[in-house]
C-alpha cells in the first residue's frame, strides 16, 4: 500500500428519504449486479419474481444478490450477503412464466437481516460507502495493467463487444473500470462478488488483473488445443497423398512383398463361387475399399458388406446321399405316429433319388400346440442329413427383418433368411419358420408376410432379393418347413404357396406310446434316475393321461410325467429306497385328485336324449343333447352356449322335424301349442358348428313321436331341411371319443366313410360304424322302434 493506510468500507445509515428500510430481494446465479450498472435480466426463480411483483406495485427498488450454489431454490444460508441496491425500470412477463426485467444498479449494500422469507425474501440492509480510490502511481498502474490484460484477453479470442472496450480504454475512474471489465469478461460468480465486496480501488483492481490472468491462460490453452487439432488434419492429409504414392510405387514395381488386405478380400471373393453378377458387384466394392484413405467412415460399412458376402453360402452344399430306409427309420426313431408327415419327406426324398436334384419344398405344419411340429422339423433335416435352421417369426412386426436393411441405414443388416444361410453354412439347409400365423402388421415397416411370398413360392426363390446384398439369392435347394397353431392368421397368398399338412394331436393310445417311449426315460434322466430302481407303471401312464391332462399335445403330460418323477427322485435321495414302482394309487398323493373325469355315454334308453360327437383342439368328446317339449306358444329355446352356426343348425332340424310330423301324420301341432327346448350341457363351454345337427333332429323326432333313443348309439354330421346327412370333419377325434366312452355303435354321414382309414385298426375293429345318406337311415339305427312312413 506504500505506506497508506488501508481504507476500510464503513456503513452509512438508510435515508428514509432515499430507499426504504426493507427491501425485496432479486436472487442471481453466475451473475452480480454492480452500481452503475444498467442493463436487461432474465429473472426464472419463483421467489423473485415475487419480489419483481412486490416491487412493481410499490417504490420499485429492490436488493441485488448472488447465490453461492447452484441450489435450485437456494435459502438465506445459500446467499451472500453483500449485493446491490437497484431500480427496476421495466418489466416485461414471458409465455413461460419467467420474468425479463430492466435494472439500473444504485449502491452497494449488506444485508444485516432477513425479515420474510416466503413467499419471497424480503431483507433489512446497511448502505456501503463506494471504495475510496486515492491517486497515485500504483492506482494508476494497476489501471493500466488491467486495460493492457483486457486487451491480450480479446486478442486470445475472449468475447467483449467493441463499444464496452472502447468504453474500458478511456476510462478514467478506477472503481468504474473493475466493475465494467468483470461484467464484459467470462469472470467466475466467486471472482465477480469479490470484486464488489472489495474495500479500495486498489483491491478492486489487484481481483480484476488476477482474474484476467486465469482467463488468459485458459485462452492460450484452448488455443494451442486448437492448433493441435489443425496439426491432425495435416497429418491425415500427409497420410492420404503417403497412400497414393505407396500405390503407385506398388503399380510401378508390380507388387511388393508380402500380402495387403485388399488382396487377401481378393482371394477371397475368386474362391467364394459367386454368381457372376455377385462377384463383379463385390470387386467393384473392393476397388472403392482400396482408394479410400483410411479415416474414411465408409470404409467400415464396405467392409462389412464384403464379410456378409463372403459369408453366404453361394455354391456350398450338404452332400449327404440319399438313404431311404435310414431316413425312415430315423424319423421312426424320433416320432412315434404322424404318418403324413413321414409319407412326405419320404415321398420327397425318392423323387429326388431317382432325378438327382428337386427344387425344395414347402411344407406348412398346422395344428395346436405341443404336437411335435418343431420338433419333427430337426428329425427331418437329420434324415436328410442337412443343417437345420429355426428362426421364430413370432410378432416379427417389420419387413426389414425378412428382407434386411438397405445398406444406408447406419447398423445395417441382411434379413433373417439370409442370416440363417450363413449360420447354416450350405445353401440347402432344412429351413425352419415357426410360427408364421402369429407374424405381425405395421403400416409403416411394411407387412413381414408379404415379404414371404417371394421366399416361399419355388417359381421365384431361385433370385430371391435381400435389401442388403442387394444381389440375387439362390433358394430353391432350401427346403422350407412353416408352423402354425391356426391358418387362418395367414393370408390366402402365402398360404397358396405352402402345403399344408394337419396335425390334429394325438389319440390317447398315441400318448401313451409317446410318454412310454420318450418322455418317461427322459425325464427320469433329467431328474437323476436314469439307473435307478424307479418305474412307471403302464395303468399309471393311461390315468395321468385321462385324468390329470386334456389337450392335443404332450407337453402338460411331459410336465406330470416330470412331477411325478422329481416326486420319486425326492423319496430315493431322502429314504433311499431301493426299488419303487409308482402305480396309480400313488398319483392322489404326487399330483393331486383327479383333474378331468371323460363324459360317460347315457345308461338307459330315453326320449329325447342323444349323444352326439364333438371335437375340439384337445381331442374328440361325446356330447350329450337334451330335448324337451312343454306347453307354450311354439317357441325354439336354445341354451348351452351355442354358436350362430350350431343355432342354425338346430333351426334346420326343428324345420326338419316339423315336415317329418305331418308324414307320421302326428295330430298334436306341437310347433303352435308347445315350446320346444334343445340344451347342450357344460354350458360355460362355447360350442359351435353344424356337425351336432343330426343328433338334434333325432332328438326332436324322439320327442314329437314319444320313442327312446338307444343309449349306445352316437352321431354326428350335418343335417339339410331335406333330411340328409353332410359329411363332416375330425372323424378320427370323435370316433376315438366314442370308444373312450363305451359306445359301440356310431353314426356317420355317408361321405365320411373314406376317412374310417385314419381310425387305428383295433377300435375300428371293436366298433360298429353305420353310414347314413339321410336321417331315415340314422332314425332307422337310432330309435328303439322303426318309424313307418319316414
Amino acid at each position: 500500500m506504500a505506506g497508506k493506510k488501508k481504507i476500510e468500507t464503513k456503513p452509512q445509515e438508510n435515508k428514509a428519504s432515499k430507499f426504504p428500510k426493507t427491501l425485496p430481494l432479486i436472487v442471481f446465479k453466475e451473475i452480480v449486479m454492480y452500481p452503475r450498472l444498467e442493463a436487461p435480466f432474465a429473472i426464472v426463480d419463483p421467489k423473485s419474481l415475487k419480489a419483481i411483483e412486490a416491487a412493481a406495485g410499490g417504490d420499485r427498488f429492490v436488493f441485488c444478490v448472488t447465490a453461492k450454489t447452484a441450489a435450485k431454490e437456494p435459502g438465506t444460508s445459500d446467499l451472500y450477503r453483500v449485493g446491490t441496491i437497484a431500480k427496476l425500470v421495466e418489466t416485461i412477463r414471458q409465455p413461460d412464466g419467467s420474468a425479463r426485467a430492466f435494472l439500473q444498479g444504485l449502491e452497494r449494500a449488506r444485508i444485516t437481516d432477513f425479515v420474510k422469507t416466503a413467499p419471497s425474501f424480503e431483507v433489512a440492509y446497511e448502505t456501503l460507502a463506494v471504495p475510496e480510490a486515492v491517486k497515485s502511481e500504483r492506482l494508476e498502474a494497476l489501471m493500466y495493467s488491467a486495460a493492457s490484460e483486457l486487451k491480450s484477453a480479446v486478442e486470445l479470442g475472449a468475447a467483449v463487444p467493441f463499444d464496452s472496450l472502447l468504453a474500458i480504454m478511456n476510462m478514467t475512474d478506477a472503481n468504474e473500470l473493475g466493475d465494467l471489465i468483470a461484467v464484459n469478461v467470462d469472470f467466475k460468480g466467486a471472482e465477480r462478488q469479490a470484486i464488489l465486496e472489495a474495500s479500495s480501488a486498489e483491491e478492486k483492481l489487484n481481483l480484476t488483473v488476477a482474474a484476467l490472468g486465469r482467463q488468459i491462460k485458459i485462452l492460450k490453452v484452448a488455443q494451442k488445443i486448437e492448433e493441435e487439432s489443425g496439426k491432425e488434419m495435416g497429418k491425415m492429409e500427409k497420410e492420404m497423398v503417403l497412400r497414393e504414392q505407396m500405390k503407385t510405387i506398388e503399380k510401378e514395381l508390380g507388387g511388393i512383398s508380402g500380402t495387403s488386405e485388399a488382396e487377401e478380400l481378393r482371394k477371397k471373393i475368386e474362391k467364394a463361387g459367386m454368381p457372376a453378377a455377385v462377384k463383379e458387384a463385390a470387386l467393384k466394392e473392393l476397388a472403392r475399399l482400396s482408394t479410400m484413405p483410411s479415416f474414411s467412415p465408409e470404409i467400415s460399412y464396405i467392409r462389412t458388406y464384403l464379410d456378409w458376402l463372403l459369408e453366404i453360402p453361394w455354391s456350398k452344399k450338404d452332400p449327404a446321399p440319399v438313404d431311404i430306409k435310414k431316413a425312415q427309420q430315423i424319423l421312426d426313431d424320433d416320432h412315434y405316429g404322424l404318418d403324413k408327415v413321414k409319407e412326405r419327406i419320404l415321398e420327397f426324398l425318392s423323387v429326388q433319388k431317382l432325378t438327382g436334384k428337386l427344387r425344395g419344398p414347402i411344407l406348412c405344419f398346422a395344428g395346436p400346440p405341443g404336437t411335435g411340429k418343431t420338433s419333427i422339423g430337426k428329425s427331418i433335416a437329420r434324415a436328410l442329413g442337412r443343417k437345420f435352421v429355426r428362426i421364430s417369426l413370432g410378432g416379427v412386426r417389420d419387413e426389414a427383418e425378412i428382407r434386411g436393411f438397405r445398406r444406408t441405414y447406419v447398423g445395417a443388416l441382411p434379413g433373417r433368411i439370409i442370416q440363417g444361410l450363413c449360420t447354416a453354412g450350405t445353401k440347402n439347409p432344412v429351413f425352419m419358420l415357426d410360427e408364421i400365423d402369429k407374424l405381425g402388421y405395421d403400416a409403416f415397416r411394411g407387412d413381414p408376410s408379404s415379404a414371404l411370398l417371394e421366399a416361399l413360392d419355388p417359381e421365384q426363390n431361385y433370385a430371391f432379393s435381400d435389401h442388403y446384398v442387394e444381389s440375387p439369392v439362390d433358394l430353391s435347394d432350401v427346403m422350407f418347413i412353416t408352423t402354425a397353431n391356426l391358418l387362418d392368421p395367414v393370408p390366402p397368398a402365402l398360404r397358396d404357396r405352402m402345403e399344408v399338412i394337419e396335425f390334429p394331436g394325438y389319440t390317447e393310445d398315441e400318448k401313451f406310446h409317446i410318454a412310454k417311449k420318450y418322455l418317461v426315460p427322459k425325464e427320469l434322466e433329467a431328474n437323476g434316475l436314469n439307473g435307478k430302481p424307479v418305474t412307471i407303471s403302464d395303468d399309471t401312464l393311461r390315468v395321468i393321461i385321462g385324468s390329470y391332462t386334456r389337450e392335443a399335445g404332450v407337453r402338460n403330460l411331459e410336465r406330470e410325467i416330470g412331477t411325478v418323477c422329481r416326486k420319486a427322485a425326492r423319496v430315493q435321495a431322502e429314504d433311499g429306497v431301493k426299488k419303487k414302482n409308482i402305480v396309480p394309487d400313488d398319483l392322489e398323493k404326487m399330483l393331486g385328485g383327479k383333474r378331468f373325469r371323460p363324459t360317460m355315454a347315457e345308461k338307459k334308453d330315453e326320449i329325447g336324449v342323444v349323444t352326439g360327437l364333438a371335437w375340439t383342439e384337445a381331442g374328440g368328446e361325446i356330447l350329450p343333447i337334451e330335448v324337451n317339449k312343454m306347453p307354450g306358444s311354439g317357441r325354439l329355446i336354445l341354451t348351452g352356449n351355442l354358436g350362430q352356426v350350431m343355432q342354425e343348425s338346430a333351426q334346420a332340424a326343428f324345420s326338419y322335424a316339423r315336415a317329418l310330423a305331418a308324414r307320421l301324420k302326428i295330430k298334436e301341432p306341437f310347433y303352435k301349442n308347445s315350446d320346444v327346448h334343445i340344451h347342450v350341457p357344460q354350458g360355460a363351454i362355447p360350442k359351435d358348428g353344424p356337425s351336432a345337427g343330426v343328433a338334434m333332429a333325432t332328438a326332436l323326432v324322439s320327442v314329437i313321436t314319444g320313442t327312446a333313443i338307444r343309449r349306445g348309439v352316437a352321431m354326428t354330421g350335418e343335417v339339410t331341411l331335406r333330411g340328409n346327412a353332410l359329411e363332416i370333419g375330425g372323424v378320427k377325434e370323435k370316433v376315438l371319443a366314442a370308444h373312450r366312452s363305451g359306445i359301440r355303435t356310431v353314426i356317420l354321414p355317408k361321405d365320411n366313410e373314406k376317412d374310417l382309414d385314419e381310425v387305428p385298426a383295433k377300435v375300428r375293429e371293436a366298433m360298429h360304424f353305420v353310414f347314413a345318406a339321410t336321417m331315415r337311415d340314422v332314425l332307422k339305427t337310432a330309435l328303439v322302434k322303426p318309424l313307418k312312413n319316414v
